[in-house]
């Protein structure tokens, strides 16, 4: 059977579990030995090439619907795919954005010491590409000044040539071997640029900006004698219309489960304090950017409930959603909503009222995680940004 781009097959998805599932031909190669896929229901970043052999070619429409009736009984036991990456695109704009960004175009980036399996497509300079290119295995990244290479060789001879071991900018943070440099797109560009690019290796997000003149950039880096290694970053707005504190976050995949993604939110908020702000970031975040903030506010707010409810006067345990606000940088909706999907926030007899039932509480924050790596404020070097709010007071 001749297998076109866009038919539905079943596909091995572990073979040591002899596990089949849907997946649409996305893309292929002339001779018919690799095929790119999308497993259907779930997340794009899962998209792949795959051998043939791996291919159900006598895949029925009998077959499809037995598999599509089992899983509907059964349930299944990963995550499935969802758009909230992508809020506010009609249909129309979510096929053309997955149209255009169907096939990955790097397998890998080199950084650093880590090899690192991409994700999503990522428009990259057309500088890159060489004719007749079809997808790089591996893309060869400096640590430091973010630059792309094709070859290893390349790369090699740029680090001889370099000094640098930091980012640009201003490094305002440093407790230990981590440290924070601040970034502005507008004088630094080609490097927030390239970071971009290397982001959208990893975020199928509709909101990841190129244009970085109007953004301050935040990057996280683990330091040593070799020098400041990127973890991670966020961005956000020098105006934003809408308090936004935070614009698109990103921890790199070799360091996730380190705790960084709690820290990079924490720093956001740590900011917004010393602005005297009220924050919240921009919406709609990624779906791994959403799991590390839904935890990240319930862990702080269940703590400070837990401390309340400690207090011994009577009308000192009683506190108003401004009052978490003021102590947390948070919105009155984000703490509204986490309190909603806690389940802790009743309404009766016309006002609002929070269930801090000690074993409620101590249920939720065991379910929220760690704190992740701890900001320090008073490691913060760092004055606000004189913004048009500021200058008309």
């Amino acid at each position: 059977r001749e297998l076109k781009v866009g038919d539905v097959v079943l596909a091995l998805w572990r073979p040591e579990a002899d596990d089949w599932r849907e997946v649409e031909i996305k893309d292929k190669k002339k001779d018919n030995t690799l095929f790119y896929v999308h497993w259907v229901d779930f997340n794009r970043r899962l998209d792949a090439w795959i051998t043939r052999d791996r291919i159900d070619f006598e895949t029925t429409r009998e077959k499809l619907r037995e598999r599509r009736e089992r899983v509907h009984k059964w349930g299944d036991e990963f995550t499935h795919e969802n758009h909230d990456d992508h809020e506010g695109l009609g249909e129309a704009d979510l096929k053309e954005h997955e149209e255009l960004t169907k096939v990955k175009n790097v397998n890998k980036i080199q950084f650093g010491r880590y090899i690192v399996e991409t994700w999503y497509f990522s428009p990259l300079p057309r500088e890159i590409w060489k004719q007749g290119d079809g997808v790089i295995d591996i893309l060869y990244v400096c640590e430091f000044t973010l630059s792309f290479y094709r070859t290893k060789e390349e790369l090699e001879r740029h680090q001889k040539k370099i000094t640098i071991r930091h980012p640009p900018g201003d490094e305002i943070y440093r407790n230990g071997d981590v440290s924070v440099f601040e970034i502005d797109g507008e004088k630094a560009k080609i490097w927030c640029q390239n970071l971009c690019y290397i982001a959208k290796m990893f975020l199928d997000h509709k909101y990841l900006y190129y244009d970085v003149d109007p953004f301050l950039f935040y990057v996280v880096c683990e330091c040593d004698t070799q020098g400041f290694h990127v973890v991670g970053y966020f961005s956000k707005e020098k105006e934003s219309a809408n308090a936004f504190n935070l614009a698109c976050i990103l921890t790199l995949p070799q360091h996730q489960r380190k705790g960084y993604g709690k820290f990079i939110i924490s720093f956001s908020y740590a900011l917004s304090r010393i602005e005297q702000k009220l924050g919240s970031p921009e919406k709609p975040l990624s779906d791994l950017g959403k799991v590390s903030y839904e935890s990240f506010w319930a862990r702080k707010l269940l703590l400070m409930l837990q401390e309340i409810r400690q207090r011994k006067d009577p009308e000192d345990r009683m506190v108003s959603i401004q009052e978490l606000a003021d102590n947390t940088s948070f919105t009155l909706q984000d703490i509204k909503n986490t309190l909603d999907r806690l389940q802790i926030l009743r309404y009766s007899q016309g006002s609002y009222y929070i269930n801090v039932n000690p074993k409620i509480l101590e249920y939720h924050l065991a379910k929220c995680g760690g704190e992740g790596v701890p900001v320090d404020p008073s490691k913060i070097h760092w004055t606000p940004h004189l913004t048009s709010d500021r200058w008309f007071r």
